[in-house]
């Protein structure tokens, strides 16, 4: 089972939801997100949704669509956001970290980085 898997099993097993809040990595800034992250985790969250942003989110509604344009214009590359997370989980946090939804290009780009 996967740590997604085990946060949703002990969540039902306790009668529990789950709080996922979502971040736009690089949305002001790649810094700022990992903060964000780090105190969401420190105070709940028991599942971090990370989008990674790309040039054509037409799937994504107007606040995402807006956050993923401001996270381009900074600087956000897949493999910037990899390693921000990298760094997130190297801290030991509890909460389960999860990628969002990613377009085929950029899950492409994770198989070929061993990361399924």
């Amino acid at each position: 089972m996967s740590r997604l898997d085990d946060t949703f099993a002990a969540l039902r097993a306790r009668g529990e939801r789950a709080l996922v809040p979502y971040f736009t990595a690089g949305d002001p800034s790649l810094a700022v997100t990992a903060r964000l992250i780090v105190e969401a985790a420190r105070r709940g969250a028991d599942i971090i949704e990370v989008g990674v942003p790309f040039s054509d989110p037409v799937a994504d509604g107007p606040v995402v669509q807006r956050a993923t344009q401001r996270a381009l214009a900074a600087g956000s590359t897949l493999p910037r956001v990899l390693e921000m997370v990298r760094e997130v989980k190297a801290l030991g946090l509890e909460t389960c970290c999860t990628l969002g939804m990613l377009k085929e290009g950029q899950a492409e780009a994770l198989k070929a980085a061993g990361k399924n």
